[in-house]
């Protein structure tokens, strides 16, 4: 993967919440372990690492239906790259399987 296709998806998951930034650290939370997978691939590429991955509970989808919240923790040094200032304009601070929200 090259990367500016890698920081298309990054910025793709900021905005649909599924990604947050907490100083050097991307948070991403997903019910699809795949998208684990490309997310360490666009990390990787950008120079940065998967730190862990972690099942953080289950999460009702329907009526009858639970499925596993994954929760990956990544270590991307970018002070003045464009993600950082990208999430400061399109992020939030709670992913979208935020139960306080």
């Amino acid at each position: 993967m090259l990367p500016p296709e890698a920081q298309k998806k990054i910025q793709g998951w900021i905005r649909s919440r599924h990604l947050i930034c907490s100083g050097n650290f991307y948070i991403f939370e997903t019910v699809d372990y795949s998208a684990i997978e490309r997310f360490d691939d666009c990390i990787t590429t950008l120079g940065g690492t998967l730190i862990n991955v972690d099942p953080i509970g289950k999460i009702w989808m329907g009526n009858h239906r639970q499925v596993l919240l994954y929760r990956a923790k990544a270590s991307l040094h970018t002070p003045c790259h464009d993600l950082k200032q990208y999430w400061i304009k399109y992020g939030n601070y709670r992913t979208r399987f935020d139960e306080n929200v």
